[in-house]
């Protein structure tokens, strides 16, 4: 099987940090069908799980005293010379470079204004072996109030090219379709064709949504459900709180605060053409 990879400035992986790591295993477990190993050595301080879906990496799972929440990691090359580069970009570091085991090296950083990011060396774990599944990630989603600011920012940062299709705002890395069309998903651009997808979406990585009144900056999470209903039910009946669902074109989506706090969106896809 062909392992999933990720050129630099690529989201290539996502974990959430969760006060009592046993109650958030049972809870996604239970939305999502995610299996759990645990890859911190005996007696190392704190926890940390790789979730798998169907026996495959699909995100992370972190001890923490703070609250818990979800955050999207960017593929680099070099992690320390990246902290460098996204400092001179205006990035405020949050945590300097650090291994983590043989896996591999990560930092947190936020962009200008305030939306905390983070960064992943790969070496043996090279990122989100699924996506775009039903129990997998989707996307992850920049919640800024300057939009403008934002895009000069992550532009310079990482490469990236945002197109705004008036319904929203894509981010691509260009070349990353190619990627994929040479590894992984060699019929995705005869696939969107079928779809009628934006111009470019094959190389979309991640989208930009202005926040709400009161809503800091910060990287949403989101995972592809087939069924958003079952799932909303699903996550309340496991002590989740399903704080509004939209419907439109191409989506039926749900966000759900999990039991502990940390907020994520449940995401069916409901293309035009079926």
């Amino acid at each position: 099987m062909t392992q999933r990879t990720y050129p630099q400035g690529v989201p290539c992986w996502i974990d959430t940090e969760q006060p009592d790591v046993e109650a958030a295993v049972e809870f996604y477990a239970g939305i999502f069908g995610w299996t759990f190993e645990d890859v911190m050595p005996a007696g190392a301080p704190g926890r940390y799980l790789i979730a798998k879906l169907d026996g495959q990496d699909v995100a992370g799972m972190a001890s923490a005293q703070s609250a818990a929440a979800w955050s999207t990691y960017v593929s680099v090359e070099d992690a320390d010379a990246a902290v460098q580069r996204l400092m001179a970009a205006g990035a405020t570091v949050r945590s300097a470079p650090a291994d983590a085991g043989e896996g591999g090296r990560s930092a947190a950083l936020a962009d200008p204004q305030g939306a905390e990011f983070r960064i992943w060396q790969a070496r043996r774990r090279l990122g989100a072996q699924v996506a775009n599944q039903p129990g997998a990630w989707n996307f992850s989603d920049l919640h800024t109030a300057n939009t403008g600011a934002a895009i000069k920012f992550y532009e310079e940062a990482f490469g990236w090219q945002v197109d705004d299709l008036g319904f929203a705002m894509m981010i691509r890395r260009p070349g990353y379709g190619d990627h994929l069309e040479a590894t992984v998903d060699p019929g995705i651009r005869a696939r969107q064709s079928g779809l009628a997808a934006p111009p470019g979406f094959a190389d979309a990585i991640a989208w930009i949504a202005a926040t709400a009144p009161g809503e800091p900056p910060h990287w949403h999470v989101s995972f592809t459900v087939a069924d958003r209903d079952q799932t909303v039910v699903d996550a309340e009946r496991l002590g989740a709180r399903v704080l509004s669902q939209a419907d439109t074109e191409w989506t039926r989506t749900a966000l759900i605060r999990d039991p502990q706090g940390a907020e994520f969106t449940a995401s069916q896809f409901t293309p035009p053409s079926g």
